[in-house]
């Protein structure tokens, strides 16, 4: 019921999108928001379930991380748990980091969301922009579980890696940014399977950011 396009658009909207995002996404009255849209985007990966505390642990790996804080009324659902190959646990991880991070900036109403930018760079930071900017502009949040599975991460030979994973979101529902009020009556649809296709690399500071993400919106594989 939110369903997740990510294409690129035009740079512009990236000077636009991530300037209303790290300056003051602001706009809402709640700042405990949740809701859900139906365009342009960017999405998740690594364990368990996140809700109200930083997605996995920031201390494990030494990395001075932007903590990740998302309302009670938000969970995030990781299936898979560890792989048993640590390099394949960080980077899904870091997926899963910023799943968190993109519908943080969407449902938290805060000056700043540092945690986009440290884990999206280049195309992936403009449809994620874009994306989150597309709930304020529609007044809109959401609430609800949305369950990401199916993850696979591989290496390639320039030391990039590619994370695929599948998205459920029909049990999450639109939510009204200003007056709190979800609307239920909204129905599933074969939109909220979404399969992504993203592309990390490790920078300096050990950190998988996603750099680009395509996504198939009603993906069959995904049902």
């Amino acid at each position: 019921m939110r369903t997740r396009t990510t294409t690129a658009t035009a740079a512009a909207a990236l000077t636009t999108a991530v300037a209303l995002l790290l300056t003051a996404c602001g706009g809402g009255s709640d700042s405990d928001d949740s809701g859900k849209d139906e365009i342009a985007g960017a999405d998740t990966g690594a364990s368990a379930s996140a809700s109200a505390s930083p997605s996995p642990s920031a201390s494990e790996d030494g990395v001075d991380r932007p903590e990740i804080d998302l309302p009670k009324d938000i969970e995030n659902v990781f299936e898979g748990g560890a792989t048993g190959d640590a390099k394949k646990d960080a980077v899904l991880a870091d997926n899963e980091r910023r799943v968190n991070s993109i519908d943080e900036a969407i449902v938290v109403d805060a000056e700043k969301h540092p945690a986009l930018e440290f884990y999206s760079k280049d195309d992936a930071l403009m449809s994620a922009a874009t994306y989150i900017k597309s709930f304020y502009d529609n007044n809109r949040s959401f609430t609800g579980k949305t369950r990401y599975y199916e993850r696979e991460v591989t290496f390639a030979k320039d030391g990039s890696a590619t994370v695929t994973y599948c998205m459920d979101s029909t049990d999450t529902y639109p939510k009204d940014r200003k007056t709190g009020k979800v609307d239920r009556s909204v129905k599933a649809s074969p939109n909220d399977y979404v399969f992504y296709n993203t592309r990390l690399e490790k920078n300096a500071e050990g950190v998988w950011q996603t750099t680009s993400v395509s996504s198939t919106e009603a993906a069959e594989r995904c049902m």
